[in-house]
């Protein structure tokens, strides 16, 4: 049986991932035209690669299209309520780091902690008569943390474009954001709580428990295991 692997079909991302498989000896590179959202494994008879979009892949994962996958998991975690039960994580690739973080304006000198933001937020409900905005594209993840947290009297606004521009353009007062290395938040006036990491995410092969496991896909897995050097993963 041929296993269905999912990788990023562009960028940066796409490159590592082609770079970690072929130190394992396995060689992945696009097949047909560059616009064409496909890839070879020559040599590899029991996998098919499939490139889309690295947000598109846990969708995937999820509803058994896939067998394996690699992309962040801030986008598993975001996109996959109940996760843990969906997809397995296999291995981290080492690439792709990044932090999930809520950010404030610089200027909030006496904001430096989630308990500071939640007073903040009950403050400016008072005065401004309606919630503190908190821009982001990852509503889950950080409605969980924030309620774990303590912090009330916000809500969460959408952002599918410069969510460190938010609270410069007025469409917010804090934001939730993915950062490396936390340049474009420092030159938009913004800093990270102290305690305000939300999640730290990397690239990650997933496996898809919901995909079909049979004893044949299982045997291909092994083997594809052991040409990669990875322990055997749990399910």
């Amino acid at each position: 049986m041929r296993l269905r692997l999912g990788l990023p079909s562009k960028g940066r991302l796409m490159d590592q991932c082609f770079d970690w498989f072929k130190a394992r000896g396995l060689a992945l590179g696009r097949s047909g035209q560059a616009r064409e959202y496909a890839a070879a494994a020559p040599g590899e008879a029991e996998l098919d690669v499939v490139l889309m979009a690295a947000a598109e892949v846990p969708r995937e994962l999820a509803a058994g299209r896939l067998h394996l996958g690699v992309t962040g998991t801030d986008l598993v975690r975001e996109t996959l309520p109940d996760w843990a039960e969906t997809v397995g994580e296999w291995a981290r690739l080492g690439f792709g780091q990044a932090d999930l973080v809520i950010a404030v304006p610089q200027a909030w000198i006496d904001v430096d902690t989630l308990d500071d933001l939640d007073a903040a937020a009950a403050a400016f409900r008072r005065v401004h008569g309606h919630r503190l905005r908190i821009a982001t594209k990852y509503h889950r993840l950080v409605r969980d943390f924030l309620r774990e947290a303590g912090v009330a009297d916000y809500q969460l606004v959408d952002s599918q474009g410069a969510t460190e521009a938010a609270v410069r353009n007025r469409a917010a007062e804090a934001v939730a954001d993915i950062t490396t290395t936390g340049e474009t938040l420092r030159a938009n006036h913004l800093k990270v709580l102290s305690d305000g990491l939300v999640l730290r995410s990397e690239a990650t092969l997933f496996l898809a428990r919901t995909a079909p496991w049979p004893e044949a896909a299982r045997a291909a897995r092994a083997r594809l295991a052991q040409r990669l050097g990875l322990a055997q993963p749990d399910g």
